[in-house]
């Protein structure tokens, strides 16, 4: 069997990943926070995108990704779905702008897809969340769910760990991808647990689940397109394959034009007018 069944479509969507997860094509997804990089990414042939409220750590330099405001994460998010044709463009809803308040959520969303013109959004929790994404699905915008190590809510968790270890925290993961699933989220990613909890909950919905450091055995894998070109290199979880090592090469690039600069070699008799 192929494992590029849909790499010819003009435009990934919601039921496109479903397909894939239903005839067993792996999806393919990672962050991107700015147009140039989505240009990149969406001419490789991405299947997804996300415009991660991540941007909080590798754009603006925060310890968490609890700062980042809505107009942040629509700006981030315009720029992204300005270079995209192909890939599927969703957008996390920063901390604060749907927990407990269905209507706020439901605004915030509405705002995402009206100003940035993005396919879909994504929030953190299961049930606790349900009546936001009620809420957000009434109104037609598609919503993915998020379970696991869930980074708005670190100061709850106070560490990264792997989560679910316990059986009871795995226990209600497994309930609460039910929950999304049931609820009508079109899809789940699953943040660092244990790889054969991502198969069980995997085997346990009908929607494509995504993971982050929750093994093979999901309908795909998705991670920071910083990390993995190793633009940042002060995060090296197990989980991250370093695919290149870009910081290396940028710091490069900069001395050999600072001395070129400093000796007057740049720019020569070509590079001018």
């Amino acid at each position: 069997m192929s494992t590029y069944l849909y790499k010819d479509v003009n435009k990934v969507t919601t039921n496109i990943l479903q397909r894939m997860r239903d005839e067993g094509e792996k999806i393919a997804m990672l962050t991107a926070y700015d147009y140039s990089t989505a240009k990149l990414l969406d001419m490789a042939g991405l299947d997804v995108i996300l415009v991660g409220d991540s941007a909080a750590n590798v754009m603006a330099g925060y310890k968490t990704t609890l700062p980042i405001t809505l107009n942040e994460m629509i700006y981030h998010a315009s720029s992204v779905v300005r270079a995209v044709e192909r890939a599927l463009v969703i957008v996390d809803l920063p901390f604060g702008t749907y927990q407990g308040n269905s209507k706020e959520a439901l605004n915030s969303a509405v705002r995402i897809m009206k100003e940035s013109g993005a396919d879909a959004v994504k929030l953190e929790g299961g049930e606790e969340v349900s009546e936001s994404i009620d809420r957000i699905l009434s109104a037609g915008i598609p919503v993915m769910g998020h379970l696991g190590l869930m980074p708005q809510s670190i100061n709850k968790f106070g560490t990264y760990a792997v989560r679910a270890k316990e059986d009871k925290e795995a226990e209600k993961i497994v309930k609460d991808a039910q929950i999304l699933d049931r609820h009508g989220c079109f899809g789940v990613v699953l943040e660092k647990i244990p790889a054969l909890l991502a198969k069980e909950i995997t085997d346990s919905v009908s929607i494509p689940t995504i993971g982050i450091g929750a093994g093979p055995h999901v309908s795909g894998q998705v991670l920071v397109f910083h990390d993995m070109v190793g633009i940042t290199q002060q995060f090296s979880p197990r989980f991250l394959r370093r695919y290149h090592n870009l910081s290396e090469e940028i710091i490069k690039a900069v001395t050999t034009y600072i001395d070129d600069v400093k000796r007057v070699d740049f720019p020569n008799e070509k590079e001018q007018y």
